[in-house]
């Protein structure tokens, strides 16, 4: 069954949603030359810049973090679908405030290889970038380069914004962006397919009474299906190979994320942060901060991620520090 969606053209969503999300937010954000999302009052000078690039459809990620505290730069691609590096060069010369720029790229072929050609176009240019490449999805195996970036870029964008905006220089900034990556990592769990907005054509399938641990944010295969689970055993299970692979400690302090994927309701989101908090506290592992709710979607498929992040004194600072981006205010 092809998917009901209000749109115009399919060629003129991103156009669209670009114009409609910086309409809704004009004190926030603004729509700047090749369709750039950028800070609506641009930072201060002598201060470092965080830009991003990201295919469209995953809405409010990646350009709904844009904003003081955050990032300055978002550069949106089509849907699904990573931006060209010219544009991506374009959003780092924007960025610019004579102190250098930080690039948070999500590990994906399309995002790492426009990243890349703009690193290199950058570099032939004189201008000082440094890239951050956020990997933390597990299900991509034992290797860090062969795993995805899924709703980890949120911590990342959080830590290293706020250390930006306290006018740390670039390599202060990258380093802090690298320990928060190094510290978390994420897990997917998939019920039901989503629809390409241009096509109205599935991602991929999945029977009615299945789910996939392990799938990735376009419907990447995951480390295999199984009957739909209760919401405690999917949360126990998803937990017990976080805890493992990020071989957390008893006493130890951690940030928890469950983010929607895009149909599933806030309603059973909590469900699953209720068992995650008691699995915590019976391992005598401390929850010190949690956010829950769609950060990045992927249209109306069905499912969450979940994330756990190891925090120390800086990072729980950094993580609670002003920020007042469209999706992520902090007071």
């Amino acid at each position: 069954m092809k998917m009901k969606k209000f749109i115009n053209r399919p060629e003129d969503v991103v156009k669209e949603l670009l114009e409609g999300f910086t309409l809704a937010h004009p004190d926030k954000v603004r729509l700047v030359g090749s369709n750039l999302v950028a800070r609506a009052k641009p930072k201060e000078a002598g201060k470092v810049g965080v830009v991003t690039l990201g295919g469209s459809g995953h809405e409010p990620g990646l350009s709904g973090f844009v904003g003081e505290g955050m990032l300055d730069v978002s550069v949106a691609g089509e849907i699904f679908a990573a931006p060209g590096a010219p544009r991506c060069l374009e959003a780092i010369k924007l960025a610019d405030r004579g102190a250098g720029v930080l690039f948070v790229v999500l590990n994906h072929a399309g995002d790492v290889l426009s990243a890349n050609i703009a690193m290199g176009m950058a570099h032939k240019e004189g201008l000082n970038v440094k890239m951050v490449l956020t990997h933390e999805d597990i299900s991509g195996g034992a290797n860090p380069e062969d795993r995805r970036g899924l709703v980890g870029f949120l911590p990342v964008y959080k830590v290293a914004g706020a250390a930006a905006e306290r006018g740390l220089p670039l390599d202060a900034c990258a380093k802090i962006a690298e320990r928060m990556e190094r510290n978390m990592r994420t897990l997917a769990v998939a019920t039901s397919t989503a629809t390409h907005p241009a096509t109205g054509q599935p991602i991929f399938d999945l029977g009615d009474d299945e789910m996939e641990i392990g799938m990735g944010q376009h419907g990447e295969a995951g480390t295999g299906r199984m009957k739909l689970k209760s919401a405690d055993e999917t949360a126990g299970l998803m937990l017990t190979m976080l805890l493992d692979d990020l071989k957390v400690k008893a006493g130890e302090e951690l940030l928890v994320i469950v983010n929607g994927a895009g149909a599933t309701t806030l309603m059973e989101l909590f469900v699953v942060f209720r068992r995650v908090h008691q699995l915590l506290q019976e391992k005598g592992t401390r929850l010190v901060r949690a956010k829950i709710g769609e950060f990045i979607t992927t249209q109306e498929q069905g499912g969450f991620q979940l994330l756990i992040a190891r925090m120390d004194p800086e990072l729980i600072d950094l993580w609670d520090a002003r920020s007042n981006a469209p999706y992520f205010v902090v007071r």
